[in-house]
């Protein structure tokens, strides 16, 4: 009974598996063909041929938006990364006056659609000049509400007694975060990482609005780009560029998947 029951929880989820996998195996096999045989629905390409991925370079200038994709999406994780831990460490370890009201609000940003502040944070960066740059693209998603809750539900699991500790040996606020709190949350830390580095690395319209160089454009805008000049003619170089772009995220949700299940469940229990 209990060997059953293995065999079709197993069976269950090599189903579920290949069914999330498909779209990513047939936008890889169109990669590799021609105009007619993605027309003729073949679900194998005749032979593995890497035209597809030569000419997507020659369409559009995908190293550059490749480039700056890398950079923006560094540039943020690094920045949620910093803004969101502190954050969180005043919200768990320093005590003022309406803490958890200023936290409340904080939170409460989660709710507000970014289509509604979307316009201010255009009209910011335009005033500011940094259309076209790396600033106008990246320091607007600096402060992340989810990333101070993320990080400020594992702080609650480090005792207080640790930080009072500290402050009677005479260490500083900032050096009992640096040295004590970020090595014992690294999980967390990779965690939102993760997280930042692909909501970046996937954003479309933000850049569009912000950007309008194909120096300082991102990999969704070229991907939109190349889709405009081959959906009459050969699906197959659009697919290459997809995989040329999806193939990071595959890889770094790959290496960081335990990471990233545990980070995600690390602060549930206290």
């Amino acid at each position: 009974m209990i060997l059953a029951k293995r065999i079709s929880l197993y069976a269950v989820l090599i189903i579920c598996a290949i069914i999330m996998m498909f779209p990513i195996f047939y936008a890889f096999s169109i990669s590799f063909m021609d105009g007619g045989e993605v027309m003729g629905g073949q679900l194998l390409p005749s032979s593995l041929s890497l035209d597809n991925y030569v000419e997507v370079f020659q369409k559009v200038p995908l190293l550059t938006y490749l480039l700056n994709s890398f950079v923006t999406s560094a540039i943020v994780m690094i920045g949620q990364l910093l803004v969101s831990s502190l954050a969180a460490f005043a919200f768990v370890f320093m005590k003022f006056k309406g803490r958890d009201f200023v936290f409340f609000l904080f939170i409460s940003t989660m709710m507000i659609p970014w289509e509604a502040t979307m316009v201010p944070n255009f009209m910011t960066i335009q005033g500011l000049g940094w259309t076209n740059s790396y600033l106008g693209l990246t320091v607007p998603f600096f402060a992340l509400a989810f990333g101070t809750f993320l990080l400020r539900q594992h702080f609650k699991t480090i005792p207080q007694e640790l930080y009072e500790a500290s402050r009677v040996a005479g260490i500083s606020r900032f050096r009992f975060f640096w040295n004590v709190i970020l090595p014992i949350s690294r999980s967390s830390l990779i965690t939102l990482g993760i997280y930042s580095f692909l909501t970046n690395w996937n954003m479309y319209l933000w850049p569009l609005l912000v950007t309008n160089t194909e120096s300082a454009r991102t990999v969704q805008i070229g991907l939109k780009q190349l889709q405009t000049q081959e959906i009459a003619s050969d699906w197959g170089i659009v697919m290459a560029g997809v995989v040329i772009v999806i193939l990071p995220t595959l890889l770094l949700l790959f290496a960081g998947q335990k990471k990233l299940q545990k980070g995600l469940t690390q602060g549930a229990i206290k």
